[in-house]
């Protein structure tokens, strides 16, 4: 079976178990957790809203949340209706080659999709939370074309558009995973073509900005980079200044 196959879902919408919070933005829900161990139905949110006629349903994913390096990257990305991507999963459990693989899948199949940066100067402003918030609304609004409907892993977009967050969403959205590989393999490829010839004996290429015993012990022979999270360094650059 080939990567991507275009074909109509047969049957009634599935049935959506939906929380409304009403947080973040007009129209916003937050999904409740699965709890069964059935097989993940990727397509049970795209379908329904497919059905009540809308066919601009971006899914949105971060990337980067926990590093102590680095930007955070949001993807956003429209796939056709009906569109099905048997591979697509939450990133971080697909190999590197299979994530480079599916990127350019994705890429030449969506209908739009967008990537956005939000460097670690305004992380350390703003906060991690809201700066990933920011890249993902930074990435919506790059889009060429105008959703109808988000579904976002397990947050919400300051966007007066409707959306649905979903817990795990990575894992449970065809068009959420695709925004996390998206966001993964731009923000991997940073790390490892750019940064790590910027700033070498950290280990950016391998260890993606991560608290890595190599990251930490490079922090404590060099100190941070104009690229580290400040915020993130605390007990780090403790440790630091007690060697020193």
């Amino acid at each position: 079976m080939g990567l991507a196959k275009k074909k109509r879902e047969a049957g009634e919408p599935a049935e959506l178990e939906l929380a409304i919070e009403g947080i973040g933005s007009p129209g916003a829900e937050t999904e409740a957790e699965q709890t069964d161990e059935s097989p993940v139905d990727r397509l049970a949110f795209e379908r329904d809203l497919w059905a009540r006629g809308l066919t601009a349903v971006a899914g949105i994913d971060e990337v980067g949340r926990g590093c102590l390096f680095g930007d955070v990257v949001a993807a956003a990305v429209v796939l056709p209706p009906g569109l099905v991507l048997d591979e697509i999963n939450d990133s971080k459990q697909l190999s590197e080659k299979k994530r480079e693989r599916l990127y350019d899948v994705i890429a030449a199949e969506a209908v739009a999709w967008a990537v956005a940066r939000v460097d670690a100067e305004t992380i350390d402003r703003i906060n991690i939370r809201q700066a990933s918030r920011l890249a993902m609304k930074l990435a919506v609004e790059s889009l060429p074309i105008r959703p109808e409907h988000l579904l976002v892993d397990a947050e919400t977009v300051g966007l007066d558009i409707e959306q649905t967050a979903i817990i795990k969403g990575d894992a449970r959205s065809q068009s959420i995973g695709a925004a996390s590989i998206l966001a993964k393999v731009t923000r991997d490829r940073l790390c490892r073509d750019v940064w790590e010839a910027l700033y070498p004996g950290y280990g950016l290429a391998a260890n993606k900005g991560y608290a890595t015993k190599e990251h930490r012990d490079g922090l404590l022979r060099m100190g941070p980079t104009p690229l580290h999270r400040k915020t993130f360094l605390s007990g780090i650059l403790a440790e630091q200044q007690q060697l020193f």
